[in-house]
């Protein structure tokens, strides 16, 4: 599966994804990327829409708005990626958003904790992997804490990513005044009507208030104990594959909030879950806490197509100097091979940091299976070999960033229900560049000539996941 795997529950969640698989060959055989979608003529193109603290700006705010992300620099940039966002649709925006970088668990789980150990209204946690030692019985300390000072507790976790987490763990929860809402039980019976074990909730959310929300690629899990890098800001030696993780979080303050609370609500009520959300508490002094103008993409496999994926695909299409992607699972189809050896070859550059060790090595090898076409079109690829690669990021141009839930790979384009944020802007875009180089610093080049001198039994592994790639 498409997660993290502490030590003791690695060899269970293998099992249950071999069994998962092979109800996926049966049920979702037929399961298929959205189609490479062709530019609309202008007249059908949509709009931008830009948003605030008190709901959709006046057309003069929001020309001040995209006139502050265009003094950022790259203007030009910004305006072609502008227009590509509403290609095939309106592009909603929020205007006036603060965003903080989160790199590794330690970072991330210090300001979630502090985050909610202030709630005041309400705390709404969704996460694929939700375990019950490490950080998570830190985190389910706190959760219980806060519900017992009258603040309304809210949990979605995936049935399956959390399959290993005994139920006397939520049981607690439930005890301590939080409601807990498994995503699509295993059981059928546990709560008829809500069962799909072909549709999982990879998203990772947490929201607090209606003044901070975080999203990202990191589960509740201890996997993330320690930070991939050392205090000097070098690759740490000797990470083990259950600690140390390599992964992002976005914390993000201002009325981008609100919008990131109604993705929880939706899945809360879709999917019947019982208990109270309670009531937003906003500090209404604070305003608009920044400059940063960011879009919401919630993508599930029952919409007509992946809006993420399409998302991806058309920045892609419209790059006119840099791609980078850091991803954890790779095998993303034919399109999207073709999209970033077709940006190659018209001279942008386009480079990847993925993992050179993976909890899933048929996942592994199904990326590796597209490398030799990739390097030979021009695609620069790293493999992060100091810790475990699970960042889902990607800056375009240096004005288009994304940070997320969903890996380049068909499980989260056909199956999962994913969460990424888009922040347009170059400030933005110069910090998410140099994250990326931070990480290919840390990385292996791989170079065509190197690549083809593998031995047999690789090839061979690549065959197999090229094979099973739809399902891992």
């Amino acid at each position: 599966m498409n997660s993290p795997r502490s030590s003791n529950t690695t060899g269970l969640r293998r099992l249950c994804g071999l069994a998962l698989s092979g109800l996926l060959l049966v049920a979702a055989g037929c399961s298929s990327l959205p189609p490479k979608t062709r530019d609309m003529p202008a007249a059908q193109a949509g709009k931008v829409n830009v948003s605030g603290a008190a709901g959709q700006v006046s057309a003069a705010a929001e020309r001040k708005a995209l006139q502050g992300l265009a003094n950022e620099g790259k203007k030009d940039l910004l305006i072609h990626h502008l227009k590509t966002l509403t290609a095939t649709g309106d592009a909603d925006l929020y205007r006036g958003n603060r965003t903080r970088l989160l790199i590794d668990g330690p970072a991330t789980f210090g300001a979630m904790k502090a985050a909610i150990a202030q709630a005041r209204g309400r705390v709404l946690l969704q996460s694929y992997i939700v375990e019950d030692q490490g950080v998570a019985a830190d985190v389910a300390d706190l959760l219980i804490a806060r519900a017992a000072q009258g603040v309304t507790v809210a949990m979605i976790y995936d049935a399956v990513g959390s399959i290993a987490t005994p139920d006397a763990f939520f049981k607690r929860l439930v005890d301590g005044g939080v409601s807990v809402c498994a995503f699509n039980p295993i059981n059928p019976t546990k709560r008829p009507g809500y069962w799909g074990l072909t549709h999982r909730d990879h998203r990772k959310l947490l929201v607090v208030d209606e003044e901070v929300a975080f999203t990202g690629g990191i589960n509740i899990s201890r996997v993330y104990g320690s930070s991939s890098f050392g205090r000097s800001g070098k690759p740490r030696a000797g990470a083990a594959l259950d600690d140390g993780w390599r992964d992002t979080q976005i914390e993000l303050r201002g009325p981008v909030v609100p919008a990131l609370a109604r993705v929880f609500e939706a899945a809360w009520q879709e999917q019947g879950c019982k208990g109270s959300l309670g009531q937003n508490v906003a500090n209404k002094a604070a305003g608009e806490p920044g400059q940063r103008v960011v879009k919401v993409i919630a993508s599930d496999p029952r919409d007509k197509e992946n809006r993420i994926y399409s998302a991806l695909l058309a920045a892609v299409d419209a790059a006119q100097v840099d791609v980078r992607f850091t991803m954890a699972y790779f095998a993303p189809g034919a399109d999207f091979v073709n999209a970033l050896r077709n940006a190659a070859t018209r001279g942008v550059v386009v480079e990847l940091v993925l993992p050179g060790r993976s909890d899933s090595s048929l996942a592994l090898h199904a990326g590796r299976s597209y490398y030799d076409e990739l390097l030979a079109s021009g695609v620069r690829i790293y493999e992060m070999e100091h810790a475990l690669m699970h960042a889902k990021t990607a800056v375009i141009d240096g004005v288009f960033s994304t940070v997320g839930s969903s890996n380049l790979d068909w499980l989260s384009f056909v199956a999962n229900s994913e969460l990424n944020v888009i922040v347009l802007g170059d400030d933005f875009g110069a910090e998410m560049n140099a994250l990326f180089e931070r990480d290919r610093a840390a990385s292996r080049a791989i170079t065509l000539e190197a690549w083809r001198r593998r031995g047999l039994s690789d090839r061979a592994m690549e065959t197999l996941g090229r094979l099973m790639e739809r399902f891992l």
